[in-house]
């Protein structure tokens, strides 16, 4: 979210990110969001949208940040039509390392395309292999590449096709 504001505050960014997951209708939203918890608490999120809405979830983001932090910023293109994005993963720092990722990508795995039989697709930064291999390991497949906001990222998608085989 730093890029995003254009500060590296972040307190400014966790204030930026929570206005936009406590409202509706943007990428952000709780209604984008599957939870892991345990005993009550939160200990992990998957963020996952449409990417046929990319463009009308995205506008109340930019158009804040453009009022608010950089009126020229322009954020390239993650995800397209045909494809179920998981913008975001995130485990809290004491349950890293149990396997609360894995879950949240299998969970997101069942839904959108076991169950849905939709496309999921992510971009991984090629400065991160632990986090590609997982993937990988999972049954994402590399089908192209992307720059966003100034990092190249591996584009991976799992299909329904793929996933049975």
């Amino acid at each position: 979210m730093c890029k995003f504001i254009g500060e590296q505050n972040t307190a400014k960014a966790q204030e930026f990110l929570c206005t936009f997951i406590k409202s509706q209708q943007n990428q952000y939203s709780y209604t984008n969001c599957y939870v892991a918890v345990e005993e009550d608490v939160i200990i992990g999120a998957v963020l996952i949208y449409d990417g046929a809405r990319l463009q009308e979830l995205r506008k109340p983001v930019l158009d804040h940040i453009h009022a608010n932090f950089d009126p020229k910023l322009h954020v390239e293109d993650e995800t397209q039509a045909g494809e179920y994005y998981i913008d975001s993963i995130g485990v809290s720092p004491l349950h890293q390392g149990k396997g609360v990722g894995s879950q949240l990508l299998q969970f997101a795995i069942h839904e959108k395309v076991i169950s849905e039989g939709q496309t999921l697709g992510l971009l991984v930064d090629r400065r991160n292999p632990s986090a590609k291999k997982l993937y990988l390991r999972l049954g994402f497949k590399p089908v192209g590449e992307k720059t966003l906001l100034g990092l190249s990222l591996v584009h991976l998608q799992m299909t329904a096709t793929s996933f049975k085989k």
